[in-house]
């Protein structure tokens, strides 16, 4: 990272992006405070499998993590830490799981002490959600450490922290007791033992909390009045005490959460303070919704996964769906993961003609902590001068669609006689995306493809289309292909714009209803990729062919027999 290039630190001190703008408060509160190291931690409840939201929460912290260092000049050590909830009681046997009545017995127990359901070397259900976070972080390069909370309490390292909750038991019961109901407020206490005989989680009443001793008296499952220490992993605190006391216990400076803790953040504030330190920095994101406009909960299991997300694009795509407006709820399916694959190209492919100030306003920055690759282009010819393509995900669905294979050596054959000299080796990236294409267009693009026939004057177009290619030199380049298409429209009245720019008579404009037609009738899609883009990398004789698939209505037979075969299966 160029962390002292004047210019990069000069545009630091007023970039507009959102990584920037809380990166420069917390600049202010350590320079306030005198510390000399800042620690970022983000949290993890694993009681449902990993989900999208617990990558983001790393991915966005990060962000924050790498503008904060920038500005001050990489001088100030960070550290980030990931902290697992993993000493919660499983409440409730999570969606997704092989065998619920396996788990049904261990209602209740930490998520430690709950046995492994899925197999494999993790002894239990909690230590296999946390291999398996920590394994989506590792894939994704983050510089974190991660915390344990039954590590923690059971180790010691909460121990002086519990003492003084303990000290402060009435204190933060007079914070807590106000946001109860009546029946609550009865049987409220901020430390939750584990039960000696069970070894569950209780919500139990405390009879006497002894701050000296350093020990509580409760009544546990079998009535029998018991105390035990609150050090040593014999008890654990309340989800939202437990807020406050880690902050307090780590020395936490930043942490962000979403939504729905927003309204219980002055609770984890006071109860920190109530301790003796000061609260950390927050930012409040929005939360993602599901296809119908529902929250995603780890619990369900709706939404989509990071596996799922790593099927059909790259990590950084999923990273730049984060950076992206994280405080607006944002829709988080299948849908809009290609707009983020092709996103994340063009904002690359933009990054080298940037001044910094753009630069630092460009999600591929902080994707890439600083220090984004080149794109991977490729050119119809040699030389410096030789027109270059940016391949799209969406130019390579369609292309997997025409060629209707799933053989990516199928399409590096037409990638490769557009542009000879490319490999998988020298764009891999590429190749990549090849594959992702492949697997998202045979999930979900080709089922829900609608092929049509062209009606008189759309029959009219394409031949006038085909005649055209057909005039054109056989190495053509695709910003010659597109504008032998948009002639082609110009002279078609339906598809003619007078007011678009530059419009006149003899030239008018082009409506975006000649394209729609083109993705329609020979893609079975309202959209695609550039015409030109498609029909240079997939040939001109093969798009001819294509263009005559389409009017004879092979293209729409294909598909319903595709249709009607899967319906069968």
């Amino acid at each position: 990272m160029p962390a002292f290039d004047p210019a990069l630190v000069d545009a630091a001190q007023r970039s507009a992006s959102w990584p920037f703008e809380e990166a420069r408060k917390l600049v202010a509160r350590i320079e306030k405070s005198g510390k000399k190291e800042v620690l970022f931690e983000t949290g993890y409840g694993p009681s449902g499998l990993p989900h999208i939201g617990t990558f983001g929460e790393v991915a966005r912290t990060s962000m924050v993590r790498q503008a904060f260092r920038v500005l001050t000049g990489d001088k100030v050590p960070t550290r980030l830490i990931c902290f697992s909830d993993d000493m919660d009681g499983m409440r409730k046997i999570p969606d997704g799981v092989p065998d619920r009545a396996f788990l049904e017995p261990h209602l209740h127990k930490p998520l430690t002490a709950v046995p492994n359901p899925f197999g494999g070397d993790d002894k239990s259900f909690g230590d296999h959600n946390n291999a398996m976070l920590r394994r989506f972080l590792d894939a994704f390069g983050f510089d974190y450490e991660f915390a344990s909370a039954t590590e923690y309490y059971k180790s010691g390292k909460f121990d002086a922290a519990l003492i003084r909750a303990a000290e402060c038991y009435h204190e933060i019961m007079a914070v807590m007791l106000p946001t109860l109901g009546a029946e609550r407020q009865a049987t409220y206490s901020p430390f939750l033992p584990i039960s000696p005989t069970t070894g569950r989680v209780l919500y139990v009443p405390m009879k006497a909390v002894d701050a000296k001793a350093g020990t509580i008296t409760f009544a546990d499952e079998d009535g029998a009045e018991t105390t035990v220490p609150v050090t040593g992993g014999h008890v654990k605190l309340q989800w939202k005490p437990d807020f406050g006391m880690r902050w307090y216990a780590l020395g936490v400076d930043f942490e962000m959460f979403g939504k729905d803790h927003q309204t219980n953040a002055p609770i984890y504030d006071r109860i920190c303070e109530i301790l003796g330190a000061p609260a950390p920095q927050h930012y409040v994101y929005e939360l993602f919704l599901d296809e119908i406009g529902q929250k995603i909960s780890k619990s369900k299991g709706n939404g989509v996964t990071i596996d799922e997300w790593l099927t059909y694009a790259s990590p950084e795509s999923l990273s730049l769906f984060m950076y992206s407006r994280p405080r607006e709820a944002k829709k988080l399916h299948f849908d809009v993961i290609p707009r983020a694959a092709d996103e994340y190209l063009q904002f690359l492919g933009g990054y080298e003609r940037q001044d910094w100030k753009n630069r630092l306003g460009n999600p591929v920055w902080h994707i890439h902590s600083g220090s984004p690759p080149a794109p991977e282009l490729i050119a119809a010819g040699e030389g410096e001068n030789a027109p270059k393509t940016l391949v799209t995900f969406g130019l390579l669905m369609n292309l997997v669609a025409v060629a209707n294979t799933e053989d990516k050596g199928v399409l590096w054959g037409f990638l490769q006689r557009y542009a000879p000299g490319i490999s998988p080796a020298t764009h891999p990236r590429l190749d990549a995306l090849v594959g992702y294409a492949i697997a998202y267009f045979r999930d979900f693009v080709k089922p829900a493809k609608s092929y049509r026939l062209p009606d008189e004057t759309e029959r009219a177009a394409f031949l006038a289309l085909d005649a055209a290619l057909a005039a054109l030199p056989p190495e053509v380049g695709a910003e010659m292909v597109q504008d032998a298409a948009l002639d082609v429209a110009r002279a078609i009245p339906r598809y003619q714009n007078p007011n678009a720019k530059g419009a006149t008579p003899e030239r008018p404009g082009v409506t975006g209803e000649w394209w729609k037609a083109i993705y329609q009738v020979m893609f079975g899609e309202d959209q695609g990729p550039r015409f030109g883009s498609f029909a240079a990398i997939y040939g001109i004789g093969n798009t001819r062919k294509l263009i005559a698939k389409a009017l004879a209505g092979t293209l729409l037979a294909e598909h319903e027999a595709f249709l009607a075969g899967r319906k069968a299966g």
